[in-house]
């Protein structure tokens, strides 16, 4: 009788913990709005920048948030965490992949090519003739290359935002040609390609951690650096640096990147939801982005800096080689350049 009553208390225990953890595994469901009753919390997503919302990629990150708020009718909430609150680029990407931030946007071949080696392709000088061309490869050709590529590596990319053509600023002469680099010190993303290009124009690479670059250019640990013009009006650069050559080297997109598991943790609804935001974001962000170039231009002539429109020409014979050389062919595969090129 004992026995009994033993076995029948050890099987009311059993049922107990069974419904116990049967309530526990639908607590998230009921929490990210996919499943249960009453009140439901809001999907959470925090969402880092390295820039002031003057910059790119915190441009494109405020819009997102207006419009996966709005078309989530607030079940999706969006907290913001611009100029490298949760750290520089590295660090956010790292987050990302982790799970410890859900999403960020950072430059695609900055440390990316930690991951995704393939981005570096965006570091071959002279390989977009313009933003036409551009936009194609990023959203046909490079995006059904790369993206299979990140999801391996835990991420989940979303799409390409605007960055823009990169040139040339320095603080102790006039660019005219590609000779005039010769002896300058420039900062760099940390990537052997970035390396060959100034190795190629005869100047020193030196790599720099975006978020303190102002800082380096400020005391002249370097002598110049190379960024859109959009960034170097948000980043405040000109306070820094006297001369701008456009010579527009390369195109520097910026991936969208989510946690891959916290995508797929999301009802296929929700998940249609942010890529929709997302393609949105990204088209009102580029048409902004591209359109004030010149505006950008006049208002960094306005602040002093000496520009000149050095010839190009130069600049490409002095790098066509970049494409060939053994250290780059070994991390961007040269079938992926002539996709590139073959993009019209």
């Amino acid at each position: 009788m004992k026995k009994v009553r033993i076995i029948a208390l050890l099987m009311v225990l059993v049922l107990l913990f069974g419904t116990a953890c049967s309530s526990s595994n639908q607590a998230p469901a009921q929490s990210d709005g996919k499943a249960g009753g009453g009140e439901q919390k809001p999907i959470e997503i925090k969402y880092a920048t390295v820039g002031p919302d003057e910059h790119q990629y915190t441009i494109a990150a405020i819009k997102f948030k207006e419009i996966i708020e709005a078309k989530s009718d607030g079940r999706i909430k969006v907290t913001l965490f611009p100029n490298a609150q949760l750290g520089g680029e590295r660090e956010m990407a790292e987050g990302v992949k982790m799970g410890t931030i859900e999403m960020t946007t950072v430059t695609s071949d900055g440390a990316l090519p930690a991951w995704v080696p393939d981005t570096q392709v965006f570091s071959i000088p002279y390989l977009f003739r313009d933003r036409e061309h551009v936009y194609k490869a990023l959203d046909g050709a490079l995006s059904d290359e790369l993206n299979p590529k990140f999801e391996e590596q835990g991420f989940k990319h979303l799409g390409f935002v605007e960055l823009g053509f990169r040139h040339f600023t320095n603080n102790k002469k006039e660019i005219n040609s590609a000779a005039d680099m010769k002896d300058l010190k420039i900062r760099v993303q940390e990537a052997p390609i970035w390396f060959a290009l100034i190795k190629s124009l005869k100047g020193t690479a030196t790599p720099i951690p975006f978020n303190d670059l102002y800082t380096a250019l400020q005391q002249g640990v370097v002598d110049g650096q190379e960024n859109p013009l959009a960034t170097i009006r948000s980043m405040k650069f000109y306070e820094v640096q006297k001369h701008l050559a456009l010579d527009a080297h390369t195109y520097a997109p910026g991936s969208v990147l989510i946690n891959k598991a916290f995508f797929e943790n999301l009802s296929a609804e929700d998940q249609k939801l942010v890529q929709e935001a997302v393609d949105e974001m990204k088209a009102y962000q580029r048409d902004l982005i591209a359109g004030k170039d010149e505006e950008n231009l006049k208002f960094l002539k306005e602040q002093g800096m000496a520009v000149t429109d050095p010839d190009r020409q130069s600049f490409m014979d002095a790098t066509k080689d970049i494409p060939n050389l053994d250290e780059v062919k070994k991390l961007v595969r040269p079938e992926l350049v002539e996709i590139v090129k073959g993009v019209q």
